[in-house]
């Protein structure tokens, strides 16, 4: 390796070709980027997380190689002779002879303390910004505070305001903040029948999924040779490109609707542009851009409740929940505010189980490394909550399975958002819900082994006595909340031999989850 004044550490979900480093070719510096056996093991990950990852990087080292810069990537075959990252960078540092080591800030906190503590005598370190967030690191103590709660709507308000997207001078388009009302529709026949193929890509990943079985590494999922994931700009730009011009047009009216029906069942409406995004690949203003410019020469066709469902993802609920995880690191990590301890159930590595729910998200999830929000959030999320699942068993199985999970935007949804870990810092209140939901709002409960309209019996859906076997067991907390003090009204008013019946009916399901 030929020396270099300066060594500069790409991490995996740092690929962004913009960033200001890349303005310049200087060959003296060199770029590390690798695969690390600690970034694997630190939890069991899907495999085609895994593999996303690694031929996403892979593809990044190349585009820098072919526009002039040094690059030294590491396979895992190359990486595995040290023990961590610290190990490597310093051995990298002696090879080359660098007397100068530069990263982007990380954004996942044991990443972030990693780096920060890493010991490197005599040599310059220098921490830089990732360039990539568009509520400015420096920013967040300003906007949250550690230990309260933070609407995120007025969050989301500040942050139109403050880029002027979809604003009218100092008001918002159309005259309203939020058209979340009108985007909870439920995909008819017709509808299941009228939603676009996916975009898929077909990205030959043999020879990682090969390395991935050589070093022994633990994973969960379907392996595919063939990843329809993104995993270069290219890719994640035809993504964005249609997205923009077949799904955006229904993606608000459908975004919470959840279907088990046909090959479109996984996708639907969805941009399924998180990884790109979270990787770096793709900017969010690149992407809130395209979609605010779709929407401005659609002639219509895309109305303004579609493009403010997805701008509030994105400038709003994405940097909202970066807010939250830094406030609250490292403390945040280890709250459980229900005292959940509850193991889960076996299923959620296999999808067998006998709610067709369970069994659709999670299979979904296995096969796709994906599931969108309302199947994390009021599905798999709903049922650990009701159940009282371990919140840092739940953290982890989230953070594996899905591959756009990364523990600053995979906590506060799941210990905040699905699992009231937190004690609201998140969400005002808890996300619980019984079997009607899911009704309102899929079709997985017409196949179902269970009755969703019962409450009691042997085919009871098992979220209808749980969710009142949830709220009866911690209505301390929930009687006072504005968002939910009425419910205790309607079981108030239950005869006391119904309510004795439904609580029986979930201590069963709790002592047989395993059966459901």
């Amino acid at each position: 390796m030929r020396s270099a004044k300066t060594l500069r550490l790409v991490l995996g979900d740092q690929l962004n070709a913009s960033h200001s480093w890349f303005k310049r070719v200087d060959d003296d510096v060199l770029y590390v980027i690798a695969e690390l056996h600690q970034e694997v093991d630190y939890c069991v990950h899907h495999v085609q997380k895994i593999c996303a990852f690694f031929s996403a990087m892979a593809n990044f080292a190349e585009a820098l190689q072919r526009a002039g810069h040094r690059v030294h990537y590491l396979t895992l075959d190359d990486s595995a002779a040290y023990a961590d990252l610290p190990s490597l960078i310093q051995s990298v540092l002696v090879t080359c002879q660098a007397t100068v080591f530069e990263y982007q800030r990380a954004d996942e906190y044991r990443l972030f303390t990693q780096l920060r503590v890493m010991s490197l005598p005599k040599v310059r370190v220098e921490e830089c910004d990732s360039e990539h967030f568009l509520l400015p690191f420096d920013e967040i103590t300003q906007q949250f505070s550690a230990g309260k709660h933070r609407r995120m709507e007025n969050f989301y308000r500040g942050m139109r305001q403050r880029y002027q997207v979809l604003m009218d001078g100092d008001s918002p388009r159309g005259g309203r903040w939020n058209f979340d009302s009108e985007n909870r529709n439920r995909l008819s026949v017709d509808d299941i029948a009228d939603v676009p193929e996916p975009l898929v890509f077909a990205n030959d990943v043999s020879a990682i999924l090969h390395r991935l079985e050589r070093h022994g590494v633990k994973h969960i999922g379907r392996p595919e040779t063939k990843l329809v994931w993104p995993v270069s700009r290219r890719q994640a730009k035809e993504l964005l490109d249609y997205f923009c011009r077949y799904l955006l047009p229904y993606f608000g009216r459908f975004q919470d609707a959840m279907t088990a029906g046909g090959a479109t069942g996984w996708s639907l409406y969805h941009s399924r542009l998180s990884f790109a995004i979270n990787a770096k690949i793709l900017h969010p203003m690149q992407v809130i851009d395209a979609a605010l410019y779709a929407f401005e020469t659609s002639d219509g066709v895309i109305d303004l409740a579609q493009v403010e469902g997805f701008v509030r993802q994105i400038l709003g609920w994405r940097e909202f929940v970066r807010g939250v995880y830094w406030a609250n690191m490292p403390r945040y990590a280890e709250l459980n505010n229900l005292a959940a301890s509850r193991e889960l159930p076996s299923y959620f590595w296999t999808g067998k189980t006998k709610m067709r729910c369970l069994s659709q998200a999670i299979g979904q999830s296995l096969d796709y490394a994906y599931a969108h929000h309302i199947q994390r959030l009021m599905v798999t999320g709903n049922f650990c909550l009701l159940s009282g699942i371990d919140p840092a068993a739940v953290d982890q199985w989230y953070l594996g399975i899905y591959v756009d999970a990364l523990e600053w935007v995979e906590m506060p949804n799941t210990r905040g958002m699905s699992q009231y870990a937190d004690g609201g810092l998140v969400g005002t209140k808890a996300y619980a819900a019984g079997g009607n939901y899911i009704r309102k709002m899929s079709d997985y409960c017409g196949d179902c082994e269970y009755r969703v309209k019962d409450k009691i019996g042997d085919k009871a859906c098992p979220l209808n006595s749980l969710y009142w076997g949830f709220m009866h067991r911690h209505r301390y907390r929930f009687a006072a909340n504005p968002r939910q003090g009425m419910i205790y009204k309607n079981w108030d008013k239950m005869a006391a031999d119904n309510k004795q019946a439904i609580l029986d009916r979930a201590q069963w399901c709790l002592d047989h989850i395993e059966e459901l």
